[in-house]
């Protein structure tokens, strides 16, 4: 009985041992862990949980740049910027988002297409980056929510400058507008530079001077709570602002060049042949690019798109016509450069013209014909029978060659984003695009402006301020010099010329002789327009819309209006010391002294102070 209670106190001590043991294993294995797992934290990867603590008490924050102001000639402001409050929600801060959003909903007015906007920047930005779910909040918008914005972690007001455009329609083709960044913009962007930007150009001068524009984005390094709110600001980069651009438009010039062209189909360069600064630049229809700024609506811009008389289509620098009869000019001037005529070298028009051995008949304007023609004459009388002659002189080589020294069937290289490059045609264009030979009867049509040749209303200002500087070609330009916000001097752009050589200089007096008198004289195409305040010098134009037959005849009455033909004048004043050169297009305008030359004399007396044309008697036939 006694040996058997002995026994069990020594199983009992050695099970107390033996669990004591286990225990202390234990302990000392997990004490053992909790150092390594120390020293894993603090010492093996100190640095890699030091940066992960900082980066979730310190935040980086990009802060963008405010736009360049854009100004006229005269400081008169272009394109500017104005406030405007924006929700915006961060979406990593955001739990659920569907809800947060239906909340939202309740509070503030959002719309099915703000949401697909929103839908459509969320997967452009990072998810710490705040997107914009509603633009331009109301005052009241902004009270409202900030008394409830204790609910919306992630969601928060944000101040950010808006473009506006206070000329609207008037200035819409020359200075483009602002949009958000899409796709697209991003594959070309600096993606750096545009953190916390939302808006770029995306047409006309907004996106030919984007560079200059926009600026550099700053940063500030922030203190958060663990809710995401600022605490406080640790450093701070400020962004370096856009610089204000200052153009040569003239925003008066530019009003009234639009009245001018009133509501025709068309458009208007004028260039300063000094400079070559485009003074006004107006193409119509014309739209309002403010709604574009902020998102137009998908309703809004299909109308835009789906009017016939397409107010987005900017035909300054887009619109690509025959030059018709404008060209004589450049066309006669080569053949005096290359030697095939003399100013006195005459030309019989009987109202047609074949090539030898062809029956075919090119039809002069005048279907009586103009007798015989010296060059002045068949300028001053647009004898398309002289110029068809002439034009086969000189063959197809040598007359593209010489023109293109105009610039015809190139970009101007306008500071205006989009311009085409009109087409100048040749033996190898059209091998090459029309598999086919060329011509004779195409070189003769080519010499009246006629055909495959199509030119832009800036490339024809171009050329013609060309002309006016006896042969100084000065690319054209809309911005002459951007400024630094706050500083006292500009920088100007630089100007960019060319000097077209041909062997004798007087030749270039001959041609704006005629040009001259193709307004002063009683039987010039342009007489209607002949002002007693100073010399203009210009050319008429008239191009076909399509093909008349042999045995048919165009009349206008029977033609839709769609069909007519387009009405153009070039010219520049005054001829001793040219100081404007013009280029009007009136689309379906019919005759170009009847339609576009009173045009033209009305913006050069806006520009020059001449007394206003009294309504002109149309001018009968010609161009």
């Amino acid at each position: 009985m006694l040996a058997s209670s002995l026994e069990d106190r020594e199983r009992e001590r050695r099970l107390v041992r033996t669990r004591l043991a286990i225990s202390a294993l234990f302990f000392v294995l997990g004490l053992a862990l909790i150092l390594i797992q120390l020293y894993y934290l603090q010492i093996e990867h100190y640095d890699h949980f030091a940066v992960l603590s900082t980066e979730n008490r310190v935040k980086i924050q990009p802060v963008p740049p405010s736009r360049g102001l854009i100004f006229d000639a005269r400081g008169v402001l272009l394109a500017d910027n104005h406030p405007s409050f924006s929700l915006m929600i961060t979406i990593e801060k955001v739990r659920d988002l569907s809800a947060t959003i239906a909340a939202l909903k309740s509070l503030i007015a959002i719309q099915d297409s703000d949401l697909a906007r929103f839908e459509r920047l969320k997967r452009q930005r990072m998810r710490f980056q705040p997107v914009p779910i509603r633009q331009n909040l109301t005052a009241e918008e902004v009270a409202r929510f900030a008394v409830d914005s204790y609910r919306f972690p992630g969601v928060e007001v944000q101040a950010e400058l808006i473009r506006s455009y206070p000329h609207g329609l008037l200035t819409a083709h020359v200075l483009g507008y602002v949009g958000r960044i899409n796709e697209d913009d991003l594959k070309r962007i600096d993606k750096s530079n545009y953190a916390g930007t939302n808006f770029i150009g995306k047409g006309g001068v907004e996106l030919a001077h984007e560079d200059v524009l926009h600026g550099r984005v700053g940063y500030q390094q922030v203190e958060v709570n663990a809710r995401g709110r600022i605490l406080r600001t640790l450093e701070n980069t400020p962004p370096i602002p856009g610089q204000d651009l200052y153009l040569y438009l003239d925003i008066r010039l530019q009003q009234a060049a639009t009245e001018a062209l009133g509501a025709n189909r068309g458009a208007i360069v004028a260039i300063d042949p000094r400079t070559g600064g485009v003074l006004a630049m107006v193409s119509q229809p014309s739209f309002d690019p403010n709604p574009f700024v902020e998102g137009i609506s998908k309703a809004d811009y299909q109308a835009l798109l789906r009017a016939p008389d397409r107010p987005l289509y900017n035909r300054a620098i887009r619109g690509q016509y025959p030059p018709g009869s404008t060209v004589k000019p450049f066309v006669g001037l080569g053949g005096l450069a290359l030697g095939f005529i003399t100013p006195r070298k005459t030309v019989y028009c009987p109202g047609y013209f074949s090539l030898p051995g062809q029956a075919h008949r090119f039809r002069c304007w005048r279907r009586g014909g103009h007798g015989t023609v010296d060059l002045e004459l068949g300028i001053v009388q647009s004898c398309d029978v002289y110029f068809y002659s002439l034009a086969n002189q000189i063959g197809v080589d040598k007359l593209h060659a010489f023109l293109t020294e105009f610039g015809f069937g190139r970009r101007t290289g306008v500071d205006v984003a989009g311009e085409l490059a009109g087409l100048l045609p040749s033996r190898t264009w059209k091998e090459q695009v029309r598999k086919q030979p060329w011509y004779p009867g195409e070189t003769l049509i080519m010499g009246i402006g006629q055909g495959y040749f199509l030119a832009t209303p800036m490339q024809l200002a171009a050329a013609t301020a060309a002309l006016a500087n006896k042969g100084r070609f000065i690319q054209p330009r809309l911005a002459y010099a951007r400024r630094v916000p706050g500083a006292t001097t500009a920088t100007a752009f630089p100007m960019i010329s060319r000097q077209i050589q041909i062997p004798n200089p007087g030749d270039w007096n001959t041609i704006i002789d005629a040009m001259a008198k193709v307004v002063e004289s009683p039987r010039g195409t342009a007489k209607r327009i002949h002002s007693n305040d100073y010399r203009i010098a210009g050319k008429t134009g008239t191009s076909q819309v399509f093909t008349i037959g042999q045995k048919e005849r165009y009349d206008a009455a029977k033609v839709p209006i769609h069909l007519r033909d387009h009405a153009l004048f070039i010219a520049f004043a005054p001829v001793e010391d040219p100081r404007i050169a013009v280029a009007v297009l009136v689309e379906n305008g019919g005759s170009g002294g009847a339609t576009a030359a009173p045009i033209a004399r009305r913006v050069i007396d806006a520009y020059l102070g001449g007394t206003p044309l009294n309504d002109p008697e149309e001018t009968s036939g010609g161009d």
